[in-house]
């Protein structure tokens, strides 16, 4: 004969039930029951974020100069090479007229200096001049030559800060910022002179903060959805990209970022906006799931058959893993293969079939089907002022 530990809360509960039967409203006890079918399952992270977007370039210019023309102004949509402004060029023409020249009278004094050395060298071969004429010849040819490398390097030069006098645009997006104004100068230096900042507004990400106590749950390939205050009705769709370990601590609170990609076909999303973000950890579909008071519940010993009790039937073997189902007006203990879990409910990956029912706790249910009242109690506290309505009986 198996032996039943009872525990300290059934316990609890059949003393509470004898007592309710002793009082004058007789209740009994019922199992309450989950029927096992397919759900959705979710968890998710909250975090907050700022939307910037995924490529922004500064654009500027690599010479000095003046501001003659600019074409486009703020919120100008602008394609890849198209013409964004211009700088004043005479000084540039200039720089590279005189290239021209020096190139020029380089390459004179080295066809010069070259034909010289191959006269010379042809006589120097049949001994008809001395080493050192020879030597002298050769010598002003390479300086010549490396005279006529140099200037067709400086006039390239010049040819190129002239072409940088026109600034195009490197990448298809919107002009979220212009700098300048026409006629400022503009000045070369070690860094260069912002002209615009132009964004590709279609293709946009949220840099979002998570905390460090929900970093460890968040995965590149998560589904995320986040709103912006701009647009509180819209609800916008992303996916985690990129987790970034590198901590920031702001009054000793340590978070890390997190970007999430989020595609902007109607130029509604625009950098600066402050995002709220949901991140789904877990998002499961049509999958087997039971409350996880399921796994721990613990039925009552044998009781006779008239208390109308399901009869339990205990595995042979102990199971890491458990439920109680109800069949044929008896609790059958049945092992099964758990997955993820929530807050509220346990994946089932094995031992469970859809349609059957899992024995969740025990319920006192008063004859009139109406649940037992703490008040109906005369064990227990009754609440303050309970006896406030009654009237006290005249005394005789």
């Amino acid at each position: 004969m198996k032996r039943y530990k009872l525990p300290l809360s059934s316990l609890f509960l059949g003393f509470l039930a004898s007592l309710l039967a002793g009082c004058g409203e007789k209740a009994k006890m019922e199992i309450e029951d989950y029927e096992v079918k397919p759900i959705s399952m979710s968890e998710v992270v909250t975090a907050t974020g700022t939307m910037e977007s995924v490529t922004q370039v500064n654009v500027g210019t690599q010479v000095t100069g003046i501001i003659e023309h600019l074409y486009v102004d703020y919120n100008d949509h602008v394609t890849k090479g198209q013409l964004l402004a211009e700088l004043e060029k005479t000084l540039l023409e200039s720089d590279l007229k005189s290239a021209d020249a020096n190139m020029a009278s380089a390459e004179a004094s080295y066809e010069y200096a070259k034909s010289n050395y191959e006269r010379d060298k042809k006589l120097h071969d049949e001994q008809l001049i001395s080493d050192y004429e020879f030597q002298t010849s050769k010598r002003d040819y390479d300086v010549a030559r490396l005279s006529f490398e140099k200037s067709k390097a400086d006039r390239v030069r010049a040819a190129k800060n002239l072409n940088y006098a026109e600034i195009y645009s490197p990448i298809d997006g919107i002009v979220i910022s212009r700098e300048v104004e026409v006629g400022q100068t503009v000045v070369s230096s070690m860094n260069v002179a912002d002209l615009y900042v132009i964004a590709d507004l279609e293709n946009m990400q949220v840099v979002g903060n998570v905390d460090e106590a929900d970093i460890g749950q968040v995965k590149t390939g998560q589904h995320v959805t986040f709103t912006v205050d701009a647009y509180p009705d819209d609800v916008f769709s992303g996916t985690v990209t990129q987790v970034r370990l590198n901590p920031t601590t702001t009054s000793n609170v340590v978070t890390y970022e997190v970007i999430v990609n989020a595609p902007n076909p109607d130029l509604k999303l625009i950098p600066g906006m402050t995002a709220n973000l949901t991140i789904y950890t877990l998002e499961l579909n049509d999958v087997l799931a039971v409350p996880l008071k399921a796994l721990k519940f613990q039925p009552l010993p044998p009781q006779e058959e008239e208390s109308g009790l399901p009869q339990p039937q205990p595995l042979d073997k102990p199971a890491e893993h458990s439920v109680w189902i109800l069949k044929d007006n008896q609790l059958v203990e049945t092992a099964v293969e758990v997955g993820v879990a929530n807050n509220i409910y346990q994946q089932i990956v094995g031992g469970l079939q859809p349609g059957e029912k899992v024995a969740l706790q025990y319920n006192e249910v008063m004859k009139n089907n109406g649940r037992a009242k703490p008040e109906d109690n005369p064990f227990l506290p009754k609440p303050p002022g309970a006896n406030r309505n009654k009237k006290e009986e005249p005394k005789k």
